[in-house]
């Protein structure tokens, strides 16, 4: 099944599946993964969302700081960290999935530099 991934303290459509209802964010800023900070799921993709998807995951910065650098280092592509969110919960969560196959996207390479050369001290 397909899983929403966030960053902690954003999880807008972990809690809006667990509790049926269109759920908000206190804040929009306040994570490396900006890309993906949202008020709250939209009225025509929470219905979608709740029928069609797993339990929510959610993410620290850091662990998205971890899945650009092995990213950088072992596939060569760059990401940005809300674009590395669902592989560093494929990394930090893998028994939270039923399958021992796992399809990951990891897109957006629209990174600030400092934020790159941070994870890549990670590694």
């Amino acid at each position: 099944s397909v899983h929403p991934v966030e960053p902690v303290g954003f999880d807008d459509v972990g809690r809006s599946m667990a509790s049926g209802k269109i759920e908000t964010n206190p804040a929009t800023t306040g994570s490396l993964c900006d890309a993906i900070l949202t008020p709250c799921p939209g009225d025509l993709t929470f219905p979608l969302i709740a029928k069609h998807c797993g339990a929510a995951l959610t993410v620290r910065d850091e662990d998205c700081l971890r899945a650009m650098a092995l990213a950088a280092t072992h596939l060569k592509i760059v990401i940005e960290p809300g674009g590395a969110a669902a592989l560093a919960a494929a990394l930090t969560q893998g028994t939270a999935f039923e399958s021992d196959t796992l399809i990951v996207i990891a897109s957006g390479g629209n990174v600030d530099p400092q934020i790159l050369a941070q994870a890549l001290a990670q590694s």
